[in-house]
């Protein structure tokens, strides 16, 4: 996410140089790509919020390795 950050204030950098020098197109393009990078940290963040920690437990292969304990 950091990097996305940096590339979303660069493009922010860019697009006022494109807008001081007149250059329409240019505007166009990177005004695309802000809102590409603004989504993609919003999913980003939201994703973060929502992804919790799941245990899982640990598999027994002793039954399957033909190592089992025997029963008291």
């Amino acid at each position: 996410m950091p990097r996305l950050q940096e590339i979303r204030a660069n493009l922010g950098d860019r697009l006022r140089e494109a807008k001081e020098q007149g250059w329409l197109g240019e505007v166009a393009a990177i005004e695309a790509s802000l809102a590409a990078a603004e989504h993609k940290l919003a999913a980003m963040r939201d994703l973060a919020t929502r992804h919790t920690t799941v245990h899982l437990g640990m598999p027994d292969f002793r039954a399957s390795a033909g190592r089992s304990t025997p029963e008291p």
